[in-house]
């Protein structure tokens, strides 16, 4: 599924896509964020009704703190974009040497 994210950010577009659940995985929720400006921009979502979950980064599989109750507070550079799956275990940080 495909569901659009009200941004605080017009230059922001951020949504969800979401796989069926499975017996062994879940859910399979990816949140997309992605900056249409050459220039560095911040963005609020409402993602209350995942409060509790950590989204880790899809690339880097870097865990981003979790959502609560508040707006999510994200910074994108020019031209950035994050995905994120978002996960109901809190998995461990993968640290760089």
């Amino acid at each position: 599924s495909y569901t659009e994210l009200a941004s605080s950010n017009p230059a922001v577009l951020a949504f969800l896509r979401e796989a069926p659940p499975t017996e062994e995985e879940g859910d399979d929720l990816v949140l997309c964020v992605h900056n249409f400006s050459r220039f560095a921009q911040p963005t609020e979502l409402d993602l209350r009704a995942f409060n509790g979950r950590h989204p880790v980064e899809l690339i880097g599989q870097v865990r981003f703190p979790a959502i609560g109750e508040l707006p999510y507070l994200l910074t994108l550079a020019g031209h950035g974009f994050y995905w994120f799956r978002l996960s109901r275990v809190a998995p461990r940080a993968r640290r760089e040497l």
